[in-house]
């Protein structure tokens, strides 16, 4: 059975979500729009992973601007994807492969920014995380500007920085270790972390947050002086597969970037890591089911349905 059967099965496809969009919205219009986006999902998957975390974190820095309505796809000088924060998001092919598709199939009919939240949600099954019933029915934007992605949550971000650019968007604190949890699958270049490793402090040298016994590890793979490019998976020991283990390893004070370890250092944030990982005394939380509803609620942030916005033919290209 495909992913996109088994989930129009388990969720009614009469369920609205949020704004206009609802689960299964493309199932007389064009009833093979979520196989054939799994499917170009698959085949790049099966040739190059690292598309699986580049399409769950292109769909999420989507959202964060102008809402969920593909204006990150937009090529430009000044366009999204040319901002700081977008320049290493990979998986661009992978929603141009499907928007052939289905263009051939159903010219006119599925937006690019459908596309992206359907991908994100088969690139997380192919790396043996959960699925869920994706609302569909978005158009996509006609504004595309780098200067528009400064909102985005960074990695020096303070706890309290990045709840208030979640709440912004209608996400509360439980999402926000849900959503950043998604940093279980993936990897990050040294040059957003290796200023942890080396003159942090006056005291030790290195981020006092950092299990002592890590560091070397960390300090082998990004030298002070070495390849700033190089790539360290953020969830140590798994990176290539979607579990709870990231929160594990933020316990053992191994996160890789700053604002990641922080959800284990602020009280806030800290109770939400501790039901993930079943701490006694504290109602447990399943990640993989919480990770699927903070991810609809997500994929609805400002979007465009009915007659705002406009299907795009090309996803890169405004009509």
């Amino acid at each position: 059975m495909s992913i996109a059967l088994f989930f129009l099965l388990a969720v009614p496809v009469t369920v609205v979500l949020g704004q206009g969009t609802r689960v299964g919205f493309y199932s007389s219009s064009c009833p093979r729009a979520e196989s054939i986006v799994q499917s170009a999902v698959r085949s790049r998957f099966n040739s190059n992973p690292t598309v699986a975390p580049g399409l769950l974190r292109m769909h999420f820095h989507d959202c964060f601007v102008q809402g969920c309505d593909g204006s990150i796809l937009i090529n430009g000088d000044n366009a999204e994807k040319m901002a700081g924060p977008n320049r290493l998001v990979r998986g661009y092919e992978v929603i141009d492969d499907a928007k052939t598709q289905l263009e051939a199939a159903c010219p006119g009919v599925v937006s690019c920014a459908d596309i992206l939240a359907l991908a994100a949600r088969d690139a997380v099954v192919l790396t043996g995380g959960p699925g869920w019933a994706v609302p569909t029915g978005r158009r996509d934007g006609r504004v595309s500007l780098a200067s528009d992605a400064s909102n985005l949550p960074g990695f020096t971000d303070s706890i309290d920085v990045q709840k208030q650019k979640f709440t912004a968007k209608g996400l509360n604190t439980q999402d926000l270790v849900t959503l950043v949890g998604g940093h279980t699958i993936g990897t990050s270049a040294c040059q957003f972390f290796r200023y942890r490793l080396y003159n942090f402090n006056s005291t030790t040298g290195a981020d006092p947050s950092i299990d002592s016994a890590f560091l070397p590890q960390l300090r082998s793979l990004c030298p002070e002086n070495g390849d700033s490019s190089r790539r360290v998976g953020l969830d140590n020991g798994s990176e290539n597969r979607f579990d709870n283990s990231f929160f594990a390893n933020l316990r053992n004070g191994r996160g890789i970037l700053e604002s990641d370890q922080k959800l284990w250092t602020d009280d806030s944030t800290k109770t939400f890591v501790q039901r993930y990982l079943g701490i006694r005394g504290l109602p447990g939380l399943t990640f993989s089911a919480e990770f699927g509803k903070s991810m609809v609620k997500m994929s609805n942030i400002e979007v465009k349905t009915g007659t705002n916005g406009e299907i795009r033919k090309v996803c890169s290209a405004i009509n």
